[in-house]
């Protein structure tokens, strides 16, 4: 690091002195920046403002902030700020088909969501599946509708994929020396063989990506170490094999030139027509005459708008992107879109993930207070003098879903989702 920033370095060690930054992102599928600053019983300082593009977000000093009442109706992410500058490096629009290949826990997914705005299909996929169950968790959490999260190989992948995504990130594994001052345990981890070993992979998950990435696509590479081995190697080794791909930008970011960690961003556009998307089929697999019937009698319960074709993945019923279609199957897949529950002997179960991508309007609905929201997340009951299933709501937003029996409301936020002390 002293010969790569040569008079900067001691700046540089400086800040290691220093606590890291924190940071919190506003979910825009949800809720306005202005509206949540506005609303949140704790103080947000100074706006996050990246190189690029707009972004809605927030510093914080506080702890615990995935224990409010706000972080559980999905309105908003904690985030390692230079992390939240990656993404508008791929200039997603609403439409596109983007493709996040190493994505939990989900932060840079959930603001590719929210560029999409509900329009075209995200592919959001994990490896290791106890990530990607956390990263399925987080894509429901904040209301996401237009999603598949997967936990396959990029090989797999790309067997079924070829030419189909027009917007790719590529957040590969890394030695995380940009991490260092956030995660200390990064510095037991890291060595130099690491390193290396980090460089191997990354060129061979950059080598699946290619293969995925339409005609005039845009593949995004990124990591949050300093290495150049990892960084500008990768990307030179990238551009050497692929004649038909250029840099269009990259850029390196250090926690003493901006207020966040360390971060590699890469911008690679691939040549071609935009126009020469690939056609993938799919074959839809529509559900049971019973399974339809008893959804529609749960839907007409609530008054839910049942505009929309659902699929049967398993024993659950699916509203899968309206622009998907690709074939699923050799894909190991968590989810399919948006999972509207389960069918158990003809009686509908909703799902917790239908709750968050509704509004208060959506469905019939119970308005509760901060204190018994606060209740509702610790998992206990609470009065409701009517019957049937009702959406909690709390400022106009879902936690989850209730079910009115005998004068209480029986909660129904799934156990792994309840707080010992929400606030």
């Amino acid at each position: 690091m002293k010969k790569t920033l040569g008079t900067e370095y001691p700046e540089f060690e400086r800040v290691y002195d220093e606590p890291p930054y924190k940071a919190v992102r506003v979910n825009t599928l949800k809720i306005s920046a202005p509206d949540l600053k506005k609303s949140f019983p704790f103080e947000l300082m100074d706006a996050v403002m990246p190189p690029k593009g707009q972004l809605s977000a927030f510093y914080y000093d506080f702890d615990k902030i995935g224990r409010c009442v706000e972080y559980s109706e999905g309105l908003l992410y904690p985030q390692e700020p230079s992390a939240m500058f990656v993404s508008g490096y791929l200039d997603a629009v609403p439409g596109d088909r983007v493709l996040d290949l190493c994505a939990a826990p989900g932060g840079k997914s959930t603001q590719i969501a929210e560029a999409l705005r509900g329009e075209g299909v995200l592919f959001a996929n994990e490896i290791n599946p106890s990530r990607a169950r956390v990263l399925q968790s987080n894509i429901e959490r904040l209301g996401v509708r237009n999603s598949i999260v997967t936990s396959s190989s990029p090989e797999k992948l790309a067997e079924k994929l070829h030419g189909y995504f027009d917007k790719i990130l590529v957040d590969a594994p890394c030695s995380g020396e940009g991490m260092f001052r956030k995660e200390p345990e990064a510095i037991s981890s890291w060595s130099e063989k690491t390193v290396l070993s980090c460089a191997v992979r990354q060129k061979a998950i950059m080598d699946k990506a290619y293969y995925m990435l339409a005609a005039g696509g845009t593949l995004v590479y990124s990591t949050c170490t300093f290495s150049e081995a990892e960084d500008e190697g990768v990307v030179e080794d990238f551009l050497k094999s692929h004649a038909d791909c250029e840099l269009s930008e990259m850029q390196k970011f250090y926690p003493h030139r901006v207020l966040g960690e360390g971060h590699f961003v890469a911008k690679i556009i691939k040549f071609g027509d935009k126009g020469d998307r690939v056609a993938l089929s799919r074959k839809k697999i529509a559900p049971k005459a019973l399974d339809t019937a008893a959804f529609k009698n749960f839907a007409f319960g609530v008054g839910l708008n049942t505009d929309f074709d659902m699929e049967k993945i398993g024993s659950s019923l699916y509203a899968a992107p309206k622009d998907l279609d690709v074939d699923l199957s050799g894909i190991y897949t968590l989810s399919a879109g948006v999972k509207l529950g389960d069918v158990e002997k003809g009686v509908f179960k909703p799902s917790h993930a239908l709750a968050m991508c509704l509004r208060a309007f959506d469905a019939k609905s119970c308005e509760v207070g901060r204190e018994t929201a606060i209740k509702y997340l610790s998992g206990e009951t609470f009065d409701l003098d009517a019957a049937g299933w009702f959406l909690v709501t709390y400022g106009g937003f879902p936690l989850g879903w209730c079910k009115g029996v005998s004068g209480t409301a029986k909660n129904h936020l799934p156990k792994g989702l309840r707080l010992n002390t929400a606030m």
